[in-house]
């Protein structure tokens, strides 16, 4: 579910237009496939798919809308191509920069047709939404709708997402360490400005894991901590060796634990809670060698309601024997159903903890993104804000940040002095001893 932050070559601009989906010049006509399009208010109100298109859509309270950047003003001729059955009636409504058409069609059976709507006009360059209706009373299927087309003056260098993959890109940002830093300890704060479903925000990560805070669904949200397994395998975890497994030391009270797969392989753990938006999240990974080749690492979450340190788990990891390395965070939109909304958070106050106490704080950072981000989807931002970074992705708003883009934020200049932890072999049990990292 969750991707791990990779390292990607900008391309130069004209290559990432026209891998993007670019209609370059000013009479050309681009289909954007009905897979790409969302689906509102219930983002899974029919089906969606790269073979079929959608169908099942039968609520007229149900829009389809697609999203582009049409970076020229003017005319824009807008058609959709959809299949009816033979001798079937649809009338729809396309609603366009404040402009709504509607039109009607016949259908053919099998064969696609083609419903046309007058031309929109376009009053200056941006990201415009695509809204399509059915007009057809409850229960009528309006179509099986296979594209948006779009051609005319202000369809020149428009840039849609032509792929089936409708996440918005995930996003990330690198805290450089100095060279020859052992890391023990790595803190982060994370506060949400945006919480759409199937969000994970993702606090603190390394070389070996992840920590943060999901958005699973519109009555649960998690505190997640995971550790990979050493090893090549990347999907099923019941072919991993035992002496590549990461084995379970402990969990906190209430936190669920077992296997994961799919994105490499490892364990997991989750504390089901409803952290608030706007509200700061604290967050704290351990490292703690046990011998040449194993590290216990430790996720532990400043439970907001109890006011104290709670330990989520404790994983011992092989083919280790050292401390944190590869320190980042990122944002991911790990539902495509919804990628059209805006996801954003404010990372700050990083710390790095080294193994005898000194505190040193990461104050510079910089920008990444996945493959999705490359020309697919540019509505992707790293920047600093209220004294923080803050990460960005969906929403399809104009501009976007640089691929390998720095940015320093403030110095706060005092480390976190409230870290009394319960020790990991007594929360097993659920003593409550404390202790130091």
């Amino acid at each position: 579910m969750h991707i791990a932050p990779g390292f990607l070559r900008r391309l130069p601009l004209a290559a990432l237009l026209i891998a993007g989906g670019l209609a370059e010049q000013s009479n050309a006509q681009l289909r954007v496939p009905a897979c790409t399009a969302y689906l509102e208010p219930a983002a899974e109100g029919a089906r969606i798919s790269s073979h079929s298109g959608i169908t099942g859509w039968e609520d007229p309270g149900l829009k389809v809308n697609w999203f582009g950047e049409l970076r020229k003003a003017g005319g824009l001729e807008c058609s959709v191509e959809l299949r009816l059955p033979a001798g079937a009636e649809s009338r729809l409504r396309l609603t366009v920069a404040g402009q709504s058409e509607e039109a009607a069609v016949k259908g053919t059976g099998d064969n696609p047709v083609i419903v046309g709507f007058k031309a929109f006009n376009i009053a200056e360059p941006g990201y415009q939404g695509f809204s399509l209706e059915s007009r057809n009373p409850a229960g009528k299927a309006g179509g099986e709708i296979q594209a948006l087309v779009v051609s005319g003056p202000a369809a020149a260098e428009a840039h849609f997402n032509l792929k089936p993959r409708r996440n918005a890109a995930s996003v990330h940002l690198a805290y450089p360490v100095p060279k020859g830093t052992d890391v023990a300890a790595f803190y982060c704060e994370v506060t949400a400005v945006e919480d759409p479903l199937w969000t994970f925000y993702m606090a603190c990560g390394w070389h070996r894991g992840y920590f943060g805070m999901q958005v699973n669904s519109e009555t649960e949200r998690r505190i997640i901590f995971s550790v990979w397994d050493s090893g090549g395998e990347a999907v099923d975890r019941r072919k991993v060796t035992d002496e590549n497994r990461v084995s379970l030391v402990a969990k906190g009270e209430s936190v669920v634990s077992g296997d994961f797969g799919n994105e490499g392989t490892g364990g997991h753990s989750h504390l089901v809670y409803s952290w608030k938006t706007s509200e700061r999240q604290r967050f704290l990974v351990v490292a703690k060698p046990t011998d040449d080749s194993h590290t216990i690492f430790s996720g532990y979450y400043f439970h907001p309601d109890k006011k104290q340190w709670v330990l989520i788990s404790s994983w011992k990891a092989p083919k280790e024997g050292g401390y944190l390395r590869g320190l980042h965070s990122f944002s991911e939109n790990f539902g495509g159903a919804n990628g059209q909304l805006r996801r954003k958070a404010l990372y700050g106050n990083q710390w790095l903890r080294m193994p005898h106490g000194q505190w040193l704080e990461l104050t510079t950072a910089s920008f990444s993104h996945d493959a999705t981000g490359r020309s697919d989807r540019l509505d992707r931002f790293m920047g600093v804000e209220h004294g923080q970074f803050f990460l960005s992705n969906g929403g399809f708003v104009r501009g976007f940040t640089p691929f390998g883009e720095k940015f320093a934020r403030p110095a706060i200049g005092q480390p976190p002095t409230d870290l009394k932890l319960p020790e990991p072999s007594e929360a097993k049990s659920g003593a409550g001893a404390k202790g130091a990292p």
